[in-house]
């Protein structure tokens, strides 16, 4: 249920997949007694998602079978006992896959072509995901961070790794020719193979980056290496090469918050500059009229902000749930359009945004 979402996994998530693809999305609870509802709620989800793939008259036999199975498959993943605050369950008859969310996303069950992504995308925007580069002399592992946790990657070149043993120590040693482990080229060589591989990473999922290791493993790393330039804090820590996800995470969260403070003062910044340029949308329904235009450069939203609206059709209007038309997830709609079309999106502290209708954006002309 917890896996860093990469825009590599995501664009695996958005391609077209045989009918039905389902989506199943719902909000969950990470305390008692609100959690005790979540068990009875997937349980009338997935019954639902079943009735309506058996009474799809576009879903072969064989096509229900199989999805009926995967979703099976997908409930022995589920584990609402450690849930966050919201589920999403993507079954199509060949796979499914089951992923815990940050945020909240309205009960419903999606047939079509394509999973229902928009808040598996809030999500990960919220989670404002970075790297950590964990780095000893014969040790480097990099791991994906968000709000709560790290997770380690471990496809593509990393963890990365090599033996210290030297087999020309004796002989160098008696002629007094053994360097440092901090000044030997072999380690200057590991180092720069680390280097090129965050820099591969980086590359194809830009993100802000902390390195940790000792002082000489990170003034080392500097020195040979061009990637880890753009850290955006180098956390002196020895002894994390071979440590838990919990201790990595403890470790990097100071400096991961301090960036984050520095994030929100930078956008709040913005926006005041864009008032005086008028370069300004403020409130759900302007927002969402000029990110449909693609005209949004910054997004900021409040981090627990939700609203239901429907559209009269010249306007987002707010509206009860239970109304025809009603769109719940309006806000988790408008993060995913705006980062669809390049724009920077920003989750601030509720209440920095109550002047602007809780959300508000820079234009771009």
């Amino acid at each position: 249920m917890y896996r860093a979402l990469t825009s590599a996994t995501l664009a695996e998530l958005r391609r077209p997949r045989a009918y039905p693809a389902v989506s199943i999305l719902m909000p969950t609870h990470r305390r008692e007694p609100d959690n005790a509802q979540d068990p009875v709620r997937l349980r009338n989800l997935v019954a639902e998602a079943k009735e309506r793939v058996q009474a799809d008259p576009e879903v072969s036999r064989a096509g229900r079978i199989k999805v009926v199975e995967q979703l099976e498959a997908a409930l022995t993943e589920i584990d609402l006992a450690h849930s966050e605050d919201g589920l999403a369950v993507f079954v199509s008859p060949d796979e499914h896959q089951v992923w815990s969310l940050g945020r909240s996303a309205p009960a419903r069950v999606v047939l079509s072509d394509t999973y229902l992504t928009r808040n598996l995308v809030a999500t990960q925007a919220a989670e404002r995901p970075y790297w950590v580069l964990v780095l000893a002399v014969d040790h480097a592992r990099l791991w994906s961070g968000g709000l709560e946790r790290v997770t380690e990657r471990t496809n593509g070149a990393f963890p990365l790794s090599r033996s210290l043993e030297d087999p020309d120590s004796e002989r160098k040693e008696r002629i007094g020719d053994l360097p440092s482990t901090y000044t030997d080229e072999q380690t200057r060589q590991f180092l720069r193979e680390a280097d090129a591989a965050l820099a591969t990473v980086l590359a194809a999922e830009p993100r802000p980056l902390y390195v940790v290791g000792e002082a000489a493993a990170l003034s080392l790393l500097d020195d040979v290496g061009t990637a880890v330039k753009s850290a955006a804090a180098h956390i002196r820590h020895g002894g994390l090469a071979q440590g838990t996800a919990e201790a990595v995470w403890q470790t990097v969260r100071p400096s991961v918050d301090e960036q984050a403070r520095k994030d929100v003062a930078d956008a709040l910044k913005q926006l005041d500059l864009a008032k005086g340029r008028k370069e300004f949308a403020a409130g759900i329904d302007e927002v969402w009229q000029k990110v449909n235009t693609g005209r949004v450069a910054l997004l900021a939203v409040e981090e627990n902000y939700r609203a239901t609206v429907r559209d009269d059709g010249e306007h987002l209007v707010h509206a009860d749930a239970e109304e025809q038309g009603a769109r719940e997830d309006i806000v988790d709609e408008i993060v995913e359009k705006a980062l669809d079309t390049g724009a920077q999106v920003r989750f601030v502290p509720d209440g920095e945004l109550d002047d602007a209708g809780q959300i508000a954006a820079v234009l771009r002309y």
